[in-house]
């Protein structure tokens, strides 16, 4: 028989991050500082809001593009919290972030096309932009820039083949954000060279000392920047997978026609559940999520701090939940650390090089989890080194 697997799906690494979870799962003991999913319960007027749905038998298709109503709020809740203006006609109700960025890749990357991922970045830009035929190219950002992508190094990477870059701030997995003044400064670069910008919002509600930038905020960047985003990590709504994108006109209609081809539609008890999410929350500001940022940013605090004290350099987050600190002093490499570190303390951390080459020398630790796991954690972490300088 044949071998029927496509060059381009044999080439696909596993991803990462999967396997510390699956061995997570065969130790009873273990604390898992990797999984990026809140560890907060959906508020409870959104589960609420999605029993109801179910109960009155809500369980048929939407139209393509999602509830009008959903989009309405989408609409409403992009220009007043982040200045952003799309109609709800051009807004895509998506099966999460993640199906937003498969269709911005599958509909606007062609064979040979260079796409700019700035480096770490999530697991799965690279792998999506292979899967579409395109060259994933990694920009690196260090933590001595903040980990940002600056105007020299989007620069240098831009070849003829360069077609897109994808921002994804607040980062996953450095906690990076790119202020107003940060993004502004790579815009001439952008537009020089005519760039599509594919904009990755997910952790736009969670940042720390400053308010969210949107790129699509800034002049004329609309019409050149895919906007993603969604529900799971600001308002604890992992599992009812509900995202949404907003495109220029015409690579919007791409989207439309790829989304109405694979996913038909983003499913309307989750919709109904997103519809009370927002519409619950302009009057207070959003509550919950505020709630929730707050218990972030006290754990955010406590684990820098700590990492830092045991003498893993560790860059201070600005958003997202995710710490990135730097195991070069211990003498292992990222991967090393993570693996020695499960095995002997039955702490779960990522390797950085998960995320890309200028990870190596880094792990990525989530503080999506309760303080008292965090404090344990950090003292077996504080176990693990000191055995490890020991034994120098």
């Amino acid at each position: 028989m044949r071998d029927f697997l496509t060059g381009r799906a044999k080439a696909l690494r596993p991803s990462g991050i999967r396997k510390y979870f699956d061995i997570v799962e065969t130790l009873p003991d273990a604390i898992s500082l990797g999984v990026g999913e809140p560890d907060f319960v959906t508020p409870w007027d959104i589960r609420s809001a999605g029993i109801r749905s179910l109960q009155k038998g809500y369980t048929s298709y939407t139209g393509n593009r999602g509830l009008s109503e959903l989009r309405g709020l989408i609409s409403r809740y992009l220009s007043e919290r982040f200045g952003v203006q799309y109609a709800p006609d051009r807004i895509i109700v998506t099966v999460g972030a993640s199906e937003g960025i498969d269709l911005a890749l599958r509909t606007t990357c062609e064979a040979g096309d260079e796409v700019l991922l700035p480096d770490p970045a999530y697991v799965s830009y690279a792998p999506i932009v292979s899967l579409c035929g395109g060259v994933p190219v990694s920009v690196s950002c260090t933590a001595e820039n903040g980990f940002i992508l600056t105007p020299e190094a989007l620069e240098a990477a831009v070849t003829p083949r360069t077609k897109s870059v994808i921002l994804a701030y607040p980062n996953n997995p450095t906690g990076a954000v790119m202020t107003e003044r940060q993004l502004r400064a790579i815009l001439p670069v952008i537009e020089k060279y005519d760039l599509l910008v594919i904009s990755d919002e997910i952790y736009a509600e969670l940042t720390y000392g400053g308010a969210h930038c949107s790129v699509a905020s800034l002049a004329d960047m609309r019409e050149r920047t895919i906007l993603l985003s969604g529900f799971s990590k600001a308002f604890a709504m992992t599992g009812w997978r509900i995202g949404y994108a907003c495109a220029p006109e015409a690579i919007d209609a791409a989207m439309l026609k790829v989304h109405q081809y694979t996913m038909l539609c983003a499913p309307r008890i989750a919709q109904h559940a997103a519809v009370q999410a927002l519409s619950g929350g302009f009057a207070d500001g959003f509550a919950a999520v505020t709630q929730m940022r707050t218990e972030y940013d006290r754990r955010r605090r406590f684990l820098v701090g700590a990492l830092n004290g045991l003498g893993l350099s560790c860059f201070e987050p600005r958003g997202a939940f995710y710490v990135f600190p730097s195991v070069r002093a211990t003498g292992l490499t990222g991967e090393q650390f993570a693996e020695r570190l499960l095995m002997e303390e039955q702490v779960a951390v990522v390797p950085g090089n998960a995320f890309g080459a200028c990870g190596e020398s880094h792990v990525r630790c989530s503080y999506a989890t309760g303080m008292d796991e965090l404090r344990e954690a950090v003292a077996r972490i504080s176990r693990f080194v000191e055995k490890l300088r020991k034994n120098d």
